[in-house]
């Protein structure tokens, strides 16, 4: 049997340390009014293993998630739609967020993964993508909590 080659990373891992307790970051992460204020401008949530939450942008754009996994105040997981492909594309990446305590704050670490799935020009659509987005959205979270304390 041979085993598959992926030519490409299937995950995206980024670590940040966040001056503010897990609980604070927690709810920043799993709650309606805290994505709506560094995620999106707009979400809802239900938080259950099967619950589906939703994000909209300024713009018309939208997230609509599938809730996988809520260990509060540790770990929360969560399936969407994959970047760049058409909008009734079944395939979603897996992103799971995972809280430490870190001294007085949190050490956050956010792996988005399921990327090897798909074929090379979508990969780098959405990679790259999201790569960037991740970058981005790490810094407003933060800003949003320092501007909450």
């Amino acid at each position: 049997m041979m085993e598959a080659v992926v030519a490409f990373p299937d995950r995206i891992e980024r670590t940040v340390e966040i001056a503010h307790p897990p609980a604070a970051v927690w709810a920043a992460l799993t709650t309606a009014e805290g994505l709506s204020a560094w995620f999106g401008q707009e979400a809802g949530i239900d938080l259950r293993p099967g619950g589906s939450a939703w994000m909209k942008w300024d713009g018309g754009h939208t997230a609509d998630m599938r809730v996988e996994r809520v260990e509060e105040p540790r770990v929360f997981g969560f399936t969407w739609h994959i970047f760049g492909l058409p909008d009734d594309d079944p395939r979603r990446t897996y992103v799971e967020f995972t809280l430490e305590p870190a001294g007085a704050g949190t050490r956050l670490t956010v792996v988005e993964s399921g990327f090897a799935q798909l074929p090379e020009d979508a990969y780098r659509t959405a990679y790259d993508g999201n790569t960037r987005g991740w970058a981005s959205e790490l810094g407003e979270l933060t800003g949003y909590l320092d501007a909450a304390a």
